[in-house]
């Protein structure tokens, strides 16, 4: 019984040997010169000069909920539209509620104010 799972054990065994070997290479025969300029925070060329706990503005928040809705809108309606023959009138009554939520979503978006940038 354990000879039909050996190719799998192996196969694993080497995938992971594959994986962690060369991390472990890198890390035991790297040089560490470590110097203030390779340890200090690194932020787009400068300095950081704010806390990373600050606030966000919360049309934040409403830009990314619009990215989803537009991200799952199309994710969804490309598979929909290749199987339209065949899914017939309940397909295309499903896709219209579905997109009716969205555009729900994007309705609240724009009265929110996220799609005007200051």
């Amino acid at each position: 019984m354990l000879e039909n799972y050996l190719p799998i054990l192996l196969f694993l065994a080497i995938g992971a040997a594959f994986g962690v070997l060369p991390l472990m290479a890198g890390f035991v025969l790297g040089p560490r010169r470590p110097d203030p300029e390779k340890l200090s925070p690194y932020e787009c060329g400068f300095e950081a000069f704010e806390d990373a706990r600050m606030k966000f503005d919360v049309r934040y928040y409403l830009v990314a909920i619009l990215f989803i809705i537009f991200d799952l809108e199309i994710a969804f309606l490309f598979p929909w539209a290749v199987v339209l023959d065949r899914i017939g009138t309940a397909g295309l009554v499903a896709m219209g509620i579905f997109l009716a939520i969205l555009v729900v979503g994007f309705v609240y978006e724009w009265k929110k104010g996220a799609l005007e940038w200051e």
